[in-house]
């Protein structure tokens, strides 16, 4: 059992949460696009420095990190990481930001509907929305995103969804994060390893990295578990639709990205169609 928290320290944690996440993005674009560090340091940085700050927490606490989190928690969060700095090479702030949680909810809602959540009409077409939306992001031009960047950020996406249902029902979300980043070490210091021709660092990049891995990774993660624990998964999957119209304001305000046309009329169709298709009530199939 948890302990019940007020409505309104409920919503500071969730918004502290989502504004973690589309820092992350801001953290990212700015390194790779303002500084030398490349996306297998910024990577390895980010995880480090992470798994080193929940460590000392725990430790704090005078709690064993043995058992805690999982391989394949660990292998989601990484094949996130990786992915998702690799697409930042190449995309602006908001629209990977959008391409990243809309795949992160695609993933979601196609793993319930295997698993037995059925799909009303409405929300089909909610679904085909979003699919539009991102084909509307993604169709030839000038504002168009990059290929490549594209499709790293929605494997991210993906991972990422992943790491979301594996997380899920946790009764210490800190420990749970912090065992998910130590296991992830040895894929980062891996990745390092291969990528070590190439890999280049200066003191700017190398703090917009720690400062993404250990407050808006790591912390932001474990204030999210600590939120999804008051949070039904029709309002936790709702409220991470903010997440890209926040990164794209930070990628405004400090980058001077534009947002275009374009990206709006995506952004429209995309949150407005998993929205939705997760407000709308499950329904389970009765064939099992």
């Amino acid at each position: 059992m948890h302990t019940a928290l007020s409505r309104p320290r409920v919503a500071a944690i969730t918004l502290v949460a989502l504004l973690a996440f589309a820092a992350n993005s801001l953290l990212a674009r700015m390194a790779l696009r303002e500084t030398v560090i490349d996306p297998a340091g910024f990577t390895v940085i980010r995880l480090l420095s992470g798994a080193l700050l929940l460590w000392w927490l725990i430790h704090r606490r005078g709690v064993s990190l043995r058992g805690a989190g999982d391989w394949p928690s660990a292998t989601a969060l990484f094949a996130y990481a990786a992915l998702f700095s690799f697409a930042y090479v190449s995309l602006s702030t908001g629209t990977g930001a959008l391409l990243l949680f809309g795949a992160v909810q695609g993933t979601m809602i196609l793993v319930g509907w295997r698993r037995g959540e059925r799909l009303d009409a409405l929300q089909w077409l909610g679904f085909a929305l979003a699919v539009l939306g991102l084909g509307v992001l993604l169709l030839p031009g000038a504002t168009a995103p990059a290929p490549l960047g594209a499709v790293s950020m929605l494997c991210a996406g993906a991972a990422w969804g992943a790491y979301s249902l594996l997380g899920r029902g946790h009764a210490d979300p800190l420990r749970v994060t912090a065992g998910n980043f130590v296991r992830a070490v040895p894929f980062a210091l891996a990745l390092g390893v291969l990528a070590l021709p190439w890999l280049r660092w200066d003191a700017q990049g190398a703090a917009l990295a720690v400062a993404s891995g250990a407050i808006t990774s790591a912390l932001g993660y474990a204030v999210w578990y600590s939120a999804l624990r008051h949070l039904d998964a029709t309002r936790a999957a709702t409220v991470q639709l903010s997440v890209p119209v926040l990164a794209a304001l930070l990628g405004l305000v400090f980058l001077l990205e534009p947002i275009g046309v374009r990206f709006m009329v995506a952004s429209a169709a995309v949150l407005g169609g998993i929205a939705i298709v997760v407000t709308r009530p499950a329904r389970r199939s009765r064939i099992q």
